[in-house]
C-alpha cells in the first residue's frame, strides 16, 4: 500500500500522440469520403488544412505530450475547429436533402449518415482530451488537478492501479457512448463547458441516427 497520490494528481509522463494523430488522420479520411453535395465547399479547403496543422504538430513535437506551449495548442484548438465546421456543414447539409429533397437512395443515405455519425464520434472525443484539464500536457504536468470530466477510476481508485490517468482511448469511450446513449455513461461532466459540448455532441448524432437512419429504412420497406 503507498501513500503516493494517483498518477492523474501528479507529474507523470506525457502520453504519446499516435493515437489521437491516427484518429485526427480517420477523420480527415471520413471527410474526404463524405459525398459533394454534403461536404464543405470546395471539398479539400478544411481537410488540406488540417493535414497541414496535423502535420506541424507532428514535426515540432512528435512523441510524448509533456511539454506546455500557446502555439502548440492554438494550432490543435484550430485542427480541431476545421474538422468540427466540416461535421456540422456535412450535419445540416444532410438534414437540409432529406428534408426538403427527393427521396435519395438508401444505400448512399446510409452511409453518407455512417460516415458523419463516427466523423462527431472522433472529432468531440479530441475536444475532450484536447480541452479536459488544460490538455494533454497541461494534465502530464499536473497544473491543474481539478477535472472536467470525472471518470469512474478518480471515484474508486482503489478498483485501479496507481499509475492510471486519463488517455485518449477512455475520451473517444466517452464519446463513443454518448453518441449512442445521448447521455453521460460512467463518465460525468462537471463543468458547464463541458455539459454543452456533450449536449452538441449528443444532438448531432440524435439528427442522424433519427432522420437519416430512419429514413433510409423506411425507404428500404
Amino acid at each position: 500500500m503507498t501513500d503516493q497520490p494517483p498518477a492523474w494528481k501528479r507529474p507523470h509522463q506525457g502520453e504519446h500522440r499516435w493515437p489521437v494523430a491516427l484518429a485526427i488522420a480517420l477523420a480527415i479520411a471520413l471527410q474526404f469520403l463524405t459525398p459533394q453535395e454534403l461536404a464543405f465547399d470546395p471539398k479539400w479547403v478544411l481537410p488540406a488544412v488540417e493535414v497541414g496543422l496535423l502535420l506541424g504538430l507532428l514535426v515540432v513535437n512528435p512523441f510524448r505530450i509533456d511539454r506546455e506551449s500557446a502555439a502548440l495548442r492554438m494550432m490543435g484548438i484550430a485542427l480541431v475547429a476545421a474538422a468540427t465546421l466540416a461535421l456540422l456543414w456535412s450535419t445540416g447539409r444532410l438534414v437540409l436533402v432529406l428534408v426538403r429533397g427527393p427521396a435519395e437512395d438508401p444505400g448512399k443515405v446510409l452511409l453518407s449518415g455512417g460516415i458523419i455519425w463516427f466523423t462527431n464520434v472522433i472529432v468531440f472525443s479530441v475536444w475532450y482530451w484536447l480541452t479536459d484539464r488544460g490538455g494533454p500536457a497541461a494534465r502530464a504536468n499536473a497544473r491543474k488537478i481539478t477535472p472536467e470530466f470525472l471518470f469512474p477510476q478518480m471515484t474508486t481508485p482503489e478498483l485501479t492501479h496507481n499509475e492510471w490517468r486519463p488517455l485518449y482511448v477512455d475520451y473517444l469511450y466517452l464519446a463513443f457512448t454518448n453518441s449512442t446513449a445521448f447521455s453521460p455513461t460512467d463518465t460525468m461532466p462537471l463543468a458547464r463547458w463541458a455539459k454543452l459540448a456533450m449536449l452538441v455532441q449528443s444532438c448531432v448524432s440524435f439528427l442522424i441516427v433519427i432522420l437519416v437512419i430512419a429514413r433510409a429504412v423506411n425507404a428500404l420497406n
